[in-house]
Parts: structure tokens; C-alpha cells; sequence
């Protein structure tokens, strides 16, 4: 089943624990040593802040990466779960 969700990575409280990675492998270390995303149609990457789009059926992946990040810097919204 495919899920439509954006994830939200808040890039200021983001402390390069990695927690993420282990849960999700879309999740990976940027040249600035925090974390960010694979790129995905609708996606927009700030300084402060990476929004993906995604529609598969991975969301539970990206709850767990959300769940893991001990800092809460990842949010994960389900925009149309079809």
C-alpha cells in the first residue's frame, strides 16, 4: 500500500547522532556532518531545515528513523494515505 508523507528534518537541532541511518537508508551524512535525505520529487533543502516528499510504502522505515533521533529533529507527516 502506498503511503503519501513528507519528511521534515529540522536541520539546526540536528547533532549528527546518525540514529536515523540505521532505521531508514534514505537517511544519510551530508558534507557538513549533519544529516539529510535523499532527494525525492518535491523536496526542498534550506540551511536550516530539508522537507522530502515521498509516496511509497515505507513510512513505518521513516517513523522509525523519526523515533530514533534523540534530539527530535525529524518530523514525519502522512499527507494522503491511499
Amino acid at each position: 500500500m502506498s503511503t503519501e508523507y513528507h519528511i521534515r528534518i529540522d536541520r539546526t537541532a540536528c547533532v549528527g547522532v546518525f540514529a536515523c541511518l540505521v532505521r531508514d537508508d534514505r537517511f544519510e551524512e551530508a558534507p557538513d556532518g549533519l544529516v539529510t535525505i535523499e532527494r525525492a520529487d518535491g523536496s526542498d533543502e534550506q540551511a536550516d531545515e530539508t522537507i522530502a516528499r515521498f509516496s511509497d510504502d515505507r513510512l513505518a522505515d521513516a517513523r522509525l528513523a523519526a523515533r530514533a533521533c534523540p534530539v527530535d529533529a525529524i518530523d514525519v507527516t502522512v499527507i494522503d494515505d491511499a
